[in-house]
């Protein structure tokens, strides 16, 4: 599979690290190739290095792992063209840093990013997912309980969803709960400041919850 990650932080490098493991054909996004090209190179020389828009075109299916406020931007940036028709893995969370620690939420209640995502891009299939745990545990889940957690997954469409639980099992997700449409990417976004504290309080980011009935 080819896929397109947007993206060069923490969460890109990990995502598209992990694909190129499992053998797929990765290009990472980036506003500026040139500039990120030696930090991506010295990461994982099997990933490809475009611009949003090229990495956008080059992937089957898109992984967004850009910032929460600047994901549409970035997205516009990537081309509607691009991305018509194919699955977009939302992993971006709206947090706003700009009175520093903890961060708030920039939407939260009635809207969520991954439905503005949705709204601005109609012909995207949008799946929100992995935005609820660090880094590390998105792409290999067992390092924390042996895997025994729970992943979300939130979307409008049922075939892009189960293409995307495919993907995640394919990383280790054992537990993985189909919350409904994309509406219900607000509850997974706004479980993030209590995630926050929890790493406050926990000292580690590298735990995540269990559904227990």
């Amino acid at each position: 599979m080819k896929a397109s990650v947007l993206g060069t932080g923490m969460v890109g490098l990990a995502i598209s690290s992990r694909l190129a493991e499992l053998g797929h054909d990765v290009m990472i996004g980036t506003r500026d190739p040139l500039k990120s090209e030696d930090k991506l190179a010295s990461k994982d020389a099997a990933v490809k290095v475009g611009t949003f828009a090229e990495s956008a075109a080059f992937g089957e299916i898109v992984f967004n792992a850009t910032k929460g406020a600047i994901s549409l931007e970035a997205l516009k940036l990537a081309g509607e063209a691009n991305l018509n028709g194919k699955v977009l893995v939302d992993i971006s969370n709206p947090l706003d840093f700009s009175r520093g620690m903890p961060p708030t939420l920039l939407i939260s209640n009635t809207d969520s990013l991954g439905e503005q995502i949705q709204r601005a891009f109609p012909q995207v299939k949008v799946v929100k997912t992995l935005n609820t745990v660090t880094a590390n545990i998105m792409i290999y889940p067992g390092q924390t309980a042996n895997g025994d957690h729970h992943m979300f997954i939130s979307g409008n469409d049922a075939s892009a969803k189960a293409q995307v639980v495919e993907i995640l099992k394919s990383f280790g997700w054992i537990h993985i709960v189909d919350l409904g449409d994309i509406s219900t990417a607000r509850g997974t976004e706004m479980y993030l400041p209590l995630w926050v504290r929890l790493l406050g309080a926990l000292g580690t980011g590298m735990f995540n919850i269990k559904i227990m009935k």
